[in-house]
């Protein structure tokens, strides 16, 4: 099992000193280290395990200028070995440290007490004792303390006989099987181009595989791997990984990116985050004040919003919203590091709620529903507390506040943390109860029933709206139907609503349109007059219809008035529309019309000649009619002619 161990604690303790002690590999690469003797970039090492895997150790700086460097090489590692000095005891970067790998997630280590080739046994028993009441009520507490020295190798066997030991007993990673590589180093190596390298967060890569670089979005290849120095087909998480990417130049990457499959990660400008305020904090956190917001090997500036108070004291959580700089890759239940500008320090800490959050606008009704999803969501994925039962919750409330448009599965692994096959398995399981619905099973896109049935509902309020405001009209096009409520949302989700709603019975189709089934056309009192008098109008005038204007005032109304009410004659099929302005009796056309196709039986065309010799109409009538059978593909005009699409 891959497992990775790193270094922590005060300047010049002897950190890697002692690792140089335990792996023959010196960490200190920059010549800049060896002539000031301080590490200041991360160093990377490995011990071989006797089942042929290999332990990988990350060294970090302890000078307090290099903080931001060794939360980028605390992040992703599974135990944390503390050195501190026997000759100085706690000093101030050794109580950072362990605050900051208590933030990220860190629950196993031990304490390394080095240069006790300096002290004598009383001053090391004092040294001793006052490490343990240093470490009682953090994840230490009761931890193994080694008395070692890498000067003369006192105590490092035994040291390394129990890194094997804590190797073997080490529990598997479990969660995301997303494969993340956040990058810690970048560099040009000669005949291969630009490497990256950084320990897997999660998931697994081949070689040869296509890869995406984010933020910003770079599409590239792993063209070979390199796992503790070695050459690999496959490397996994908690391994450390060397990658020659390819086509990427070494300026276009930098720390603090990440290396995923193409469509897995999701950058943002806003994530929500369940916020600790360190109770050796100096001072409270101030509403939108400005910190260094460190996640994975990435660090930026980022502003802290709360919601329920204007300040987190030291000792208290809450949760709050973080503002970046820019665009952040993160997935639900990953740890963040906040450190103060002034004085420059480590303040707070916290888990990813949401690295894809729902917006939360003061006027939003749903406003209280949203932020109380988000409060439940850490205790819903607890380890302790996260069965088959809450996974489902998990997912339901994670799609519940993806929005009116749901979220593909990728966004939910992101969203919610979980493996794919056991994401889609509990999706399938929703779905079988009714508690979720797959509305594109080619981009694997969900949404909760209760969202689906809030585009029902728009659907039905919004055909009701366009029933008011145009009783006349029989049906609403599916345009109007999704006219406002739909912006934003996917066609595809718009068009799921629509057959849902008619499923249900709760919209009917009527011709191109959709109409409320207890809608109907009913024309009483002044627009039921005015239909039966331009019906006697047109019924008595044949295919010589006055113009629009005439009729109109023939029936005593306005052209405002007449309007739904012509169209609803022409729906009804009473009427035909020869032309702007000019209808015609429904009954008078179909009579012309059976003449023209029996004119056709005899003749290859017809022209304005022919269909005078037929109707005996003037020039105006004949040329609207012959535009009339253009449009409704009766005939095709060529040249001054016309011939049968019938035929």
């Amino acid at each position: 099992m891959a497992v990775v161990l790193g270094t922590a604690g005060h300047i010049d303790h002897g950190k890697t000193s002692l690792v140089r002690a335990l792996t023959g590999i010196d960490c200190d690469r920059l010549e800049e280290e060896k002539r000031r003797g301080i590490t200041i970039e991360l160093g990377f090492a490995w011990v071989d395990m006797p089942d042929g895997e290999r332990l990988g150790i990350v060294d970090v700086p302890g000078h307090e200028r290099f903080v931001k460097n060794m939360v980028a090489g605390a992040s992703g590692v599974d135990f944390v070995m503390l050195v501190i000095a026997a000759d100085e005891g706690v000093m101030p970067q050794t109580r950072e440290h362990l605050e900051i790998c208590s933030l990220l997630g860190i629950r196993r280590g031990f304490v390394a007490l080095t240069k006790i080739d300096m002290v004598d046994e009383d001053w090391l028993a004092l040294v001793t004792e006052d490490v343990r009441q240093f470490t009682a009520g953090t994840f230490l507490e009761g931890a193994p303390i080694f008395p070692v020295s890498a000067a003369t190798g006192q105590g490092v066997d035994a040291l390394k006989k129990y890194l094997v030991d804590s190797v073997r007993k080490m529990p598997a990673r479990e969660g995301s099987d997303i494969f993340r590589l956040p990058v810690d180093r970048v560099f040009t190596l000669k005949g291969h181009g630009t490497v990256v390298t950084g320990t897997v967060a999660s998931g697994a890569v081949e070689a040869g595989e296509e890869v995406c670089i984010l933020p910003q979005g770079a599409l590239s290849r792993a063209r070979s791997l390199q796992c503790h120095g070695a050459p690999a087909e496959v490397v996994r998480a908690g391994r450390r990984c060397a990658m020659n990417v390819q086509g990427v130049e070494v300026d276009d990457i930098r720390r603090g990116d990440v290396v995923c499959r193409p469509g897995t990660l999701f950058p943002s400008r806003r994530w929500m985050i369940r916020l600790s305020c360190l109770a050796s904090a100096p001072r409270p956190l101030r509403q939108r004040t400005e910190v260094h917001f460190h996640h994975g090997t990435r660090e930026c500036a980022a502003r802290v919003r709360f919601f329920d108070r204007d300040r987190l004291a030291p000792g208290e959580s809450c949760l709050a919203e973080a503002r970046f700089s820019e665009d952040m890759v993160g997935v639900f239940g990953d740890h963040c590091v906040l450190r103060a500008y002034s004085p420059l320090r480590t303040v707070a800490g916290g888990t990813v709620v949401s690295p894809l959050p729902p917006e939360l606008r003061t006027r939003d009704p749903r406003r209280a529903e949203k932020l109380a999803l988000l409060e439940r969501l850490p205790e819903l994925a607890a380890p302790d507390y996260l069965t088959e039962r809450t996974a489902g919750d998990l997912i339901a409330a994670a799609l519940a506040l993806a929005g009116d448009a749901g979220a593909d599965e990728p966004r939910l692994q992101a969203l919610t943390g979980l493996a794919a096959t056991p994401l889609h398995k509990r999706l399938l399981d929703m779905a079988s109860r009714g508690d979720a619905l797959c509305w594109d099973k080619e981009s694997r896109a969900w949404i909760t029933a209760e969202g689906m049935q809030r585009l029902i509902d728009a659907c039905v309020a919004r055909t009701g709206q366009c029933h008011a405001r145009e009783p006349l009209k029989p049906a609403v096009s599916q345009g109007a139907v999704c006219a406002g409520w739909s912006a934003g949302l996917p066609p595809r989700l718009t068009q799921k609503a629509l057959e849902l709603a008619q499923k249900k019975g709760l919209l009917v189709k009527e011709g191109d349109g959709l109409r409320l089934p207890s809608h109907s056309v009913s024309l009483g009192g002044d627009a039921g007059r005015l239909r039966a008098a331009l019906l006697e109008v047109h019924d008595k005038a044949g295919l010589t219809p006055p113009n629009l204007k005439d009729a109109l005032e023939q029936a005593g109304a306005t052209e405002k008035q007449a309007a739904p009410v012509l169209r609803l004659l022409c729906e009804e099929k009473r009427l035909v529309r020869l032309k702007d302005g000019l209808y015609c009796s429904r009954a008078a056309v179909d009579e012309a019309l059976e003449k023209v196709r029996a004119w056709f039986a005899d003749h290859d065309d017809l022209d304005v000649g022919g269909l005078k010799s037929l109707l005996g109409l003037s020039r105006k009538y004949l040329i609207a009619l012959l535009e009339y059978m253009d449009r409704e593909r009766i005939t095709v005009r060529v040249g001054d002619k016309r011939q049968y699409r019938g035929r």
